[in-house]
């Protein structure tokens, strides 16, 4: 059992993601740090778990008997409960490399990006174009659209915010996307690939909002420049599942000093003035009996996630997922080992987009010949959860075993946190990319700190994939 000190910089609650990182990048930056979790593993709602853990969770079993046998080895499985993967010139691969996080954990490239159009068996299925050479190859467009969407891209690719002659007579800053569609005159199905499937807009809001046409751009600009690193796809992803990011974070954090604490309950949170002074816990060894030990230290600030603040959070949607188990590739891309595919909103009478992210044997996360789908989306109305999921489930074909629950909270914090310095975190969303919860990431940062987090990207050359 780790020992107590009297007083910490940071308490931070709760392991997952978000969290670690935080924890990790105060630790690396001097601070001195507690970190406790409620649960006996880390990772909270971002783990990767075993097949017996998936099946007892979910329900999906009877009593005395023992369907996941049927599958090999439990512990051959790695699934995680969340669907994201990371860009590979993403903000949380730019927090990797500046940490040095990658040491400990290798990664994998993503097979295939793609997209949906149409719904039904009339749907067509293909990789996403990244450039203005595969636009004109793309079966997603006519002929004559082809060379429209050409135009957009390489527009997109030269542009440069201090050269104006790149701006094509638009000023970016007080132009809406709609505006910038319309100039190329571009159709519909090409609006909705380009901000679904490379801005990774998860509705249509960012249409019509003034001004967003720069962030767009600079969102397919990320998304061209993650596809060009490695190729393929613009994804990666870590060898054995996203449960060794938090993991990997952690050590990093106790590699500078940081304190870690599993199977730790808060019991009371203290104040003084109206501002976080310390906290009172208790802990267990895993397996131990009785009341375990109690201590209590002060603190100057407190980072968690909303499970441990429901009085300060609220709902702001549910998502939904459905987290299966193949024993064949996703018909329509190429026999892929892996891959995202985004089936945006319009194209199946939704507000939502449906993501699906899957993975293999090939990371390490199930036997050879099996595959993990998440398909996921945020809830759009009380009941009939399933019709809401079925067009991804539809893509994916013959599934062996299905585990969904209930719909998921997605919670935000009521206040910033500055005024009594508890700074809570976000729930993660539908999105099977982990753009959204960097944004989180620096924003607890900034609310935090007072000051934005500054990371280095990837190096010229650097490779992070452990076999290209």
């Amino acid at each position: 059992m780790e020992e107590i000190a009297p007083e910490y910089d940071l308490v931070v609650l709760g392991t997952g993601l978000t969290e670690c990182i935080l924890s990790g990048v105060e630790s690396v930056k001097g601070k001195k740090v507690l970190h406790l979790d409620r649960n006996d593993h880390y990772g909270a709602e971002a783990a990767s778990v075993n097949l017996e853990t998936m099946f007892k969770k979910y329900g999906n079993y009877q009593q005395g008997s023992e369907p996941w046998k049927k599958y090999g080895r439990a512990n051959d499985w790695n699934i995680d409960l969340v669907p994201k993967l990371l860009m590979s010139n993403g903000e949380l691969t730019n927090i990797l490399v500046s940490t040095d996080v990658t040491r400990y954990v290798e990664f994998k490239q993503i097979a295939g990006s793609y997209v949906q159009q149409g719904s039904g068996a009339k749907a067509t299925v293909a990789k996403v174009p990244s450039d203005a050479g595969e636009a004109l190859k793309s079966p997603l467009m006519g002929i004559f659209e082809k060379r429209r969407a050409r135009n957009f891209l390489q527009w997109v690719g030269n542009f440069d915010e201090a050269n104006p002659s790149t701006h094509n007579g638009m000023n970016l800053a007080q132009t809406t996307m709609r505006q910038v569609y319309d100039k190329f005159g571009l159709e519909p199905g090409t609006r909705d690939f380009i901000g679904h499937s490379m801005a990774l807009y998860t509705t249509d809001d960012y249409i019509e909002s003034k001004g967003a046409a720069k962030d767009c751009v600079e969102r397919i600009r990320l998304y061209v420049n993650s596809m060009a690193r490695y190729g393929k796809s613009p994804y990666i992803y870590p060898l054995y599942g996203l449960g060794e990011l938090p993991q990997g974070f952690a050590r990093l954090s106790a590699i500078y000093g940081g304190t870690y604490m599993l199977n730790a309950n808060v019991d009371e949170i203290k104040y003084d003035g109206g501002k976080v002074s310390g906290i009172k816990a208790t802990m267990k060894e895993r397996g131990e009996e009785g009341e375990g030990m109690k201590f209590e230290t002060k603190c100057k600030k407190i980072i968690g996630d909303p499970s441990y603040f429901p009085e300060k959070v609220r709902v702001v949607g549910h998502y939904l997922k459905a987290i299966c188990i193949l024993n064949h590739p996703i018909d329509k891309t190429d026999n892929a080992d892996s891959l995202q595919l985004i089936i945006p909103q319009s194209q199946v009478g939704r507000k939502h987009d449906i993501y699906i992210a899957m993975v293999s044997s090939a990371h390490n996360v199930c036997p050879k010949g099996y595959y993990i789908a998440i398909v996921s989306t945020i809830a759009e109305s009380n009941a009939n959860h399933h019709l809401e999921l079925q067009p991804g489930l539809e893509r994916l074909g013959k599934i062996e075993e299905q585990f969904m629950g209930p719909p998921i909270p997605i919670y935000e914090p009521l206040e910033d946190g500055t005024k009594d310095n508890i700074f809570i975190s976000k729930s993660y969303d539908a999105s099977s990319h982990f753009e959204t919860m960097t944004d989180d990431v620096r924003d607890l940062y900034r609310r935090a700190e007072g000051e934005a987090l500054v990371v280095a990207g990837l190096k010229e050359g650097q490779n992070l994939v452990a076999d290209e």
